[in-house]
C-alpha cells in the first residue's frame, strides 16, 4: 500500500500519472484512495521529494 506521507510538496506529479485517478487533495492533504489504486509505483516514481512510500 502506497502512503504520501508529510514531506509532500503538493506539486501534483503523482496526481497527473496516476492511470485511474487515486490520487486528490483533500483539506490541503495529498491522499491516496485506496479502494482504487493500483499499487502500479507510477504515483511514486514521478515525485520529485519522495513522499510516496510503500507500507
Amino acid at each position: 500500500m502506497e502512503i504520501i506521507i508529510e514531506k509532500c510538496k503538493k506539486c501534483f506529479s503523482c496526481e497527473e500519472v496516476c492511470p485511474v485517478g487515486a490520487i486528490s487533495e483533500n483539506n490541503g492533504v495529498m491522499v491516496i484512495d485506496k479502494s482504487i489504486c493500483l499499487e502500479c509505483g507510477c504515483c511514486a516514481a514521478s515525485c520529485p521529494s519522495r513522499a510516496i512510500i510503500f507500507d
